[in-house]
């Protein structure tokens, strides 16, 4: 698994032939609606040339969900399958570009080649909204979405977790460090990536304890050890 993290909750995915882009963010489009929310690092244009096969959208915000950013891919030839929450899933259908849309609720599965697509609960601010879960080369990733502790995910999530990215900011009913700690502890990740930091913020996430954490860098790939 190639694992690269493109700022905020946005990730690129790279296993068993198949691209993933989960939630990704590459415009100032919320800069437009509230300056304090710029971009801290400038946009790779790279980026925006990739082929994916599968779009995952957590929940229907702008900085997850962005016609800007999306308008890239979905404008191209070629079907691309699209796993948007309930929250999210009007608005990319609502662009106009004709794909595979999934409604991807709680619960939903969604099987590609050898890479299965698990639903699961998140606590947000948004209708529905979801964390997923990456089924690839005998292992489980998680990204949990932007959501806050809340003790009835844990119904949700199995015992085996690799590695999972989980937010950290503690702002728009997010987990704050502490509490992403707490739910780390609870969900027992082989490794933690703390995400949604560092582009709108001048955050970094020196103060979680977690063994195993890896802390990453905007376009870098994340290396995970075994």
């Amino acid at each position: 698994m190639r694992i690269v993290w493109l700022g905020q909750a946005g990730f690129l995915l790279e296993c068993s032939g198949i691209k993933i882009l989960i939630d990704l963010y590459l415009s100032e489009s919320c800069r437009e609606l509230n300056p304090q929310n710029y971009r801290r690092m400038p946009i790779d244009d790279s980026f925006l040339d990739i082929r994916p096969d599968v779009i995952v959208l957590t929940h229907g915000h702008l900085d997850h969900t962005d016609p800007e950013t999306l308008k890239h891919y979905l404008s191209r030839d070629g079907e691309i399958t699209v796993l948007a929450s309930p929250g999210a899933y009007e608005k990319v259908r609502g662009m106009g570009y004709g794909h595979n849309y999934v409604r991807f609720s709680r619960h939903s599965e969604w099987t590609v080649g050898e890479v299965r697509f698990v639903a699961v609960r998140a606590e947000h601010s948004d209708t529905e909204p979801i964390g997923v879960i990456i089924e690839a080369e005998g292992k489980k990733y998680y990204h949990t979405g932007d959501t806050l502790y809340n003790t009835e995910i844990f119904d949700d999530i199995p015992n085996d977790i690799y590695a999972m990215m989980a937010v950290v900011n503690g702002k728009g009913n997010n987990m704050n460090m502490t509490d992403a700690q707490r739910f780390a502890e609870r969900v027992s990740p082989k490794y933690l990536v703390p995400m949604h930091w560092g582009l709108h913020d001048d955050m970094y996430p020196d103060s979680l304890r977690y063994d195993k954490t890896v802390i990453p860098e905007i376009y870098k790939e994340i290396r995970l050890e075994g």
